[in-house]
């Protein structure tokens, strides 16, 4: 029995296979930004839906929502293999893959260049091959995201307004995806996305100032102790979101259902700053951040549901 025994112990230390299976989903999900893509995949997939308009194909649907994850997969692989220095230093990232050393860098570049590279081409095979607007999209995006957007967080605060550009481009890709032109209605997708990163993006800065300004990154909120800046930020944008919401209606292209439903979400969102401009506190901050994560889905499910374009 006691000759046994040492057996025992050694297999209970083991680690469990399904155990160590989780924890390789858990860090891919991280190392993918698997939330943060999945808000790509489905602005992609509602630009698509919108500029379908009735004409809606199973196939480039299913090829488009494809190659659209596997480029913001390897965007956001990309982007941690460039930041793994600074997120080593911010509490709320330092537990990411790369910088816990969990995943070989070698491994991550090798992941990241191949399913970017896949999703390029996917969407260039698959998707209209006689349209590359979705491909060319996609490039441009990983590649404003890559090499303009991720350099320039730790060398100018206008880093945020670029990186807005880079994830307003998803709705296109789905547009384009379904035949339309860079019309009225790429206008107005583009606009509302873009205006939405700006209070959300800020908000979630000035509530982690101290960890950004550590690592080095430069963002609107270093400095701005009292939140005065950010707050004022917040408000104005979220002024701008409100009025892009509603460019839909004023442009033709949804009825006055999204109009209503346009406006009380844009008074809301109003309601949210003002408060945080108001009182400047983390918690007023928070809970702007947290509507706007309430407002993108409600949004886009308004305008699909009274889009007449």
């Amino acid at each position: 029995m006691s000759k046994t025994q040492p057996i025992q112990e050694s297999e209970s230390e083991s680690p469990s296979p399904r155990r160590g299976a989780a924890a390789l989903r858990r860090d891919l999900v991280m190392l993918t930004k698997f939330r943060l893509s999945l808000l790509v995949i489905l602005t992609t997939m509602v630009g698509y839906l919108a500029g379908a308009a009735g004409r809606f194909e199973w196939a480039i649907a299913l090829h488009t929502l494809v190659g659209t994850s596997a480029v913001a997969f390897g965007a956001a692989i990309f982007n941690q293999l460039m930041e793994i220095e600074p997120d080593s230093m911010m509490r709320r990232t330092s537990d990411r893959p790369l910088p816990a050393k969990r995943v070989p860098t070698a491994a991550a570049f090798l992941i990241g260049w191949v399913i970017s590279a896949f999703g390029i081409l996917h969407l260039a095979g698959m998707v209209t091959p006689e349209n590359p607007q979705p491909a060319y999209l996609a490039a441009i995006t990983l590649g404003v995201y890559i090499f303009v957007y991720t350099p320039m967080k730790r060398r100018s605060s206008l880093n945020t307004l670029v990186g807005a550009v880079s994830g307003a481009l998803p709705p296109l890709i789905g547009w384009t995806a379904a035949g339309r032109d860079y019309d009225a209605g790429a206008l107005a997708l583009f606009a509302i996305l873009f205006f939405w990163q700006m209070p959300h993006f800020i908000a979630i800065n000035w509530m982690y100032r101290e960890e950004y300004e550590k690592a080095g990154f430069v963002m609107w909120s270093n400095g701005d102790h009292d939140g005065a800046k950010s707050a004022r930020l917040c408000f104005w944008f979220s002024l701008a979101l409100a009025a892009a919401g509603l460019l839909p209606v004023f442009l033709g292209l949804a009825s006055v259902g999204h109009a209503v439903a346009a406006a009380i979400l844009g008074l809301v969102l109003l309601r949210f700053a003002v408060r945080f401009l108001n009182s400047r506190r983390r918690e007023c901050a928070r809970a702007l951040f947290l509507f706007t994560l309430l407002y993108l889905p409600l949004i886009l499910a308004s305008l699909l549901a009274f889009w007449r374009a």
